[in-house]
């Protein structure tokens, strides 16, 4: 079973797929949006699983170091609804907490340069998390 993976920003949708057996993520695209225009970002995730055939969603769920649920993590909370109510798709919700920092670190370390991290930033963010959620399904 597929999985699309979603790293949520308030301009940017990183997004990664898993392959047939739901085991391996890889990148796929980074969409790219006006501010806070959440609506065509779900439309655009709607798009993407139809297109791919994808019933499940593992959107990155932004808490706070300490547990808490901030302004992020209510907006992907509101982004999870929305894809539900306008679709077939389930949504998980992933903690996501430290994607970033593995992200900038493996691209620091693979000696990407500056200008390219953050070209890909976002959508190797969603690779992390749907590959944690995959790895966690798997146990």
């Amino acid at each position: 079973m597929k999985y699309i993976g979603l790293d949520l920003g308030s301009r940017t949708l990183g997004v990664a797929i898993s392959d047939e057996t739901g085991f391996l993520a890889r990148s796929y695209d980074t969409f790219r949006f006006t501010d806070d225009d959440y609506d065509s970002a779900v439309k655009y995730t709607i798009d993407i699983c139809n297109k791919e055939n994808v019933k499940n969603v593992v959107l990155g769920f932004p808490k706070h170091m300490n547990g808490d649920n901030g302004v992020r993590a209510s907006i992907s909370e509101d982004f999870k609804a929305k894809i539900e109510e306008q679709s077939d798709i389930k949504v998980f919700l992933e903690d996501e907490r430290l994607t970033t920092v593995i992200v900038d670190r493996a691209m620091i370390s693979g000696n990407v340069k500056r200008k390219d991290r953050h070209k890909k930033k976002d959508e190797m963010a969603a690779v992390v998390i749907l590959q944690g959620f995959l790895d966690k399904k798997s146990l």
